[in-house]
């Protein structure tokens, strides 16, 4: 704000943020003579305030207190709004400040806009355009492979509903999913494969790399971890010549780890398959392989 030296005052003042505070403050301003500039990053004035149902401490109603003001800051002779803006810089000293202002591109011209709102129904932003969607390339799976995943199918209808039981059953058979069969189940039930990979990635019970017959699962959990088991899965690991996460090359075993099985009575704790082994030690955890190796 500039002021002479006599009672005529001359410049402009700037306003941020047109919140209840910031309305008032420049119809006080405006009324007293001075330029006032209110900007507000949001599309409107009003700030907070209008998502308020009340107001405390005398309970009256927010936009009661509110409308007005922003009636009188839209009428004001004095007031230029600049909504939908924000400051970039400011330079001088009080007084003489200069500031840089960026306007956001609004694309409807305020000065010819009526509020009919046709524009809210044409808006590419909000309304997503439809497009023909892509062709679904024809999938290349095996005859057998084929039968039998669709009999998987078969046995469940509808549609996103179905994608667990289906996935379980393949999962059953095959020990892992495939990715031609889970294309074929994109085809056949008209589920985007996006959505079955995200539920295929979610679930600890799935994989999409092969697994071996026998999925042997390690319990790390506070009971099991206190009583060996991390050096139950180090022995796995030399004895199968794998890591942990890993097949072996003739498909027999894949060795797994898990937070907790649940039977932490009988700790340390593994599962081969559908089998549950407790209270091992490293050496007879070893010997448990020779089983299900014959």
């Amino acid at each position: 704000m500039i002021q002479r030296t006599t009672d005529e005052k001359v410049g402009a003042v700037l306003v941020v943020g047109g919140g209840v505070g910031g309305m008032q403050a420049s119809l006080d301003l405006a009324e007293a003579g001075y330029k006032v500039y209110l900007v507000e990053k949001g599309p409107s004035i009003g700030g907070v305030m209008a998502q308020l149902d009340k107001t405390f401490p005398t309970n009256d109603c927010a936009m009661c207190t509110l409308a007005p003001r922003m009636v009188d800051c839209g009428r004001h002779l004095n007031i230029e709004k600049l909504t939908y803006s924000e400051i970039e810089s400011i330079e001088g000293s009080a007084g003489n400040f200069r500031v840089h202002i960026r306007k956001k591109a609004r694309y409807v011209d305020p000065d010819k806009c009526t509020g009919c709102g046709e524009c809210v129904s044409k808006c590419l932003v909000k309304n997503i355009v439809y497009l023909e969607p892509p062709a679904v390339p024809k999938v290349d799976i095996e005859a057998d492979k084929r039968d039998k995943v669709d009999e998987i199918i078969g046995r469940y209808e509808g549609g996103r509903e179905s994608l667990v039981p289906i996935l379980q059953g393949i999962t059953n058979e095959f020990n892992w999913l495939p990715p031609e069969m889970l294309a074929r189940v994109s085809e056949v039930k008209k589920i985007p494969i996006e959505h079955i990979l995200r539920i295929a990635t979610f679930y600890k019970a799935f994989s999409l790399k092969p697994r071996g017959k026998n999925i042997i699962t390690v319990c790390m959990g506070t009971a099991c971890h206190v009583k060996g088991a991390p050096r139950i899965l180090e022995r796995f690991e030399r004895e199968l010549g794998i890591a942990t996460g890993e097949t072996t090359p003739d498909m027999l075993f894949t060795l797994e780890a898990v937070r907790c099985i649940g039977c932490c009575g009988l700790s340390p704790v593994i599962t081969i398959g559908e089998e549950l082994h407790g209270k091992l030690t490293a050496a007879s955890a070893a010997k448990i392989l020779e089983k299900y190796r014959d």
